[in-house]
């Protein structure tokens, strides 16, 4: 399956195709504080990284937040 990640077409396996499991492929927590996703252009809330399976050709932004000026 290929989805488009902060505008990088990638490949992901069936068990990475949820958010969580791309958040965990990615190294990051999904309750880590500082992360948001957008899915297709619309935020995805918190409580639904864990059952939000990705389909092909769906566009993922992951935001993670960052300190300094």
């Amino acid at each position: 399956m290929q989805i488009t990640l902060n505008g990088e077409v990638r490949t992901l396996a069936t068990d990475e195709a949820s958010v969580r499991g791309l958040l965990e492929l990615l190294g990051l927590q999904a309750d880590a504080r500082g992360v948001a996703v957008a899915l297709d252009g619309a935020v995805l809330p918190r409580g639904l990284w864990g059952e939000t399976v990705l389909a092909d050709g769906q566009r993922v932004e992951i935001l993670t937040a960052a300190q300094g000026g």
